[in-house]
Protein backbone atom coordinates (compact mmCIF):
# COMPACT_ATOMS: atom_id res chain seq x y z
CA UNK A 1 0.00 0.00 0.00
CA UNK A 2 1.23 3.47 -0.89
CA UNK A 3 2.40 5.60 2.04
CA UNK A 4 0.14 8.51 3.00
CA UNK A 5 1.42 12.09 2.96
CA UNK A 6 0.04 15.37 4.17
CA UNK A 7 -0.58 17.95 1.48
CA UNK A 8 -2.21 21.34 1.02
CA UNK A 9 -4.29 21.84 -2.10
CA UNK A 10 -4.76 25.50 -3.03
CA UNK A 11 -7.60 26.33 -5.39
CA UNK A 12 -8.68 29.58 -7.04
CA UNK A 13 -12.15 29.57 -8.60
CA UNK A 14 -12.77 32.29 -11.16
CA UNK A 15 -16.14 30.99 -12.36
CA UNK A 16 -18.63 30.64 -9.53
CA UNK A 17 -20.88 28.39 -11.62
CA UNK A 18 -18.21 25.65 -11.30
CA UNK A 19 -18.67 25.38 -7.51
CA UNK A 20 -20.98 22.37 -7.83
CA UNK A 21 -18.49 20.43 -9.98
CA UNK A 22 -15.62 21.38 -7.70
CA UNK A 23 -17.53 20.24 -4.63
CA UNK A 24 -18.39 16.96 -6.36
CA UNK A 25 -14.67 16.27 -6.89
CA UNK A 26 -13.89 17.17 -3.29
CA UNK A 27 -16.71 14.95 -2.02
CA UNK A 28 -15.39 12.01 -4.04
CA UNK A 29 -12.14 12.32 -2.06
CA UNK A 30 -13.86 13.20 1.22
CA UNK A 31 -12.17 10.40 3.17
CA UNK A 32 -8.79 12.02 2.37
CA UNK A 33 -9.73 15.53 3.49
CA UNK A 34 -8.60 16.62 6.96
CA UNK A 35 -10.12 20.09 6.63
CA UNK A 36 -10.91 22.89 4.23
CA UNK A 37 -11.33 26.63 4.26
CA UNK A 38 -12.99 28.68 1.57
CA UNK A 39 -12.81 32.44 1.25
CA UNK A 40 -15.03 34.34 -1.19
CA UNK A 41 -13.13 37.38 -2.44
CA UNK A 42 -16.12 39.31 -3.73
CA UNK A 43 -14.20 42.43 -4.75
CA UNK A 44 -12.20 40.34 -7.24
CA UNK A 45 -15.01 37.94 -8.15
CA UNK A 46 -13.07 34.82 -7.14
CA UNK A 47 -13.10 32.23 -4.37
CA UNK A 48 -9.97 30.85 -2.74
CA UNK A 49 -9.92 27.40 -1.13
CA UNK A 50 -7.32 25.68 1.00
CA UNK A 51 -7.78 21.92 1.45
CA UNK A 52 -5.61 19.85 3.81
CA UNK A 53 -5.28 16.21 2.74
CA UNK A 54 -3.82 13.06 4.29
CA UNK A 55 -3.67 10.46 1.54
CA UNK A 56 -1.39 8.58 -0.84
CA UNK A 57 0.27 10.91 -3.37
CA UNK A 58 -1.53 9.17 -6.23
CA UNK A 59 -4.93 10.10 -4.74
CA UNK A 60 -3.84 13.68 -4.07
CA UNK A 61 -2.50 14.02 -7.61
CA UNK A 62 -5.71 12.55 -9.03
CA UNK A 63 -7.83 15.09 -7.15
CA UNK A 64 -5.56 17.98 -8.14
CA UNK A 65 -5.69 16.88 -11.78
CA UNK A 66 -9.47 16.62 -11.85
CA UNK A 67 -9.91 20.03 -10.27
CA UNK A 68 -7.26 21.59 -12.52
CA UNK A 69 -9.14 20.40 -15.62
CA UNK A 70 -12.11 22.60 -14.78
CA UNK A 71 -12.01 25.70 -16.99
CA UNK A 72 -11.77 28.75 -14.76
CA UNK A 73 -10.24 26.86 -11.82
CA UNK A 74 -6.53 26.78 -10.86
CA UNK A 75 -5.14 24.15 -8.49
CA UNK A 76 -1.68 23.54 -7.02
CA UNK A 77 -0.53 21.13 -4.33
CA UNK A 78 2.24 21.34 -1.78
CA UNK A 79 3.37 18.02 -0.22
CA UNK A 80 4.97 17.44 3.16
CA UNK A 81 8.27 15.59 3.29
CA UNK A 82 6.70 12.64 5.12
Amino acid sequence: MEEKRIAVLSVIVEKRELAEKLNAHLSAFGDCIVGRMGIPYREKGVSVLCVVLDAPPSAINALTGRIGQLDGVSAKTLFSQY
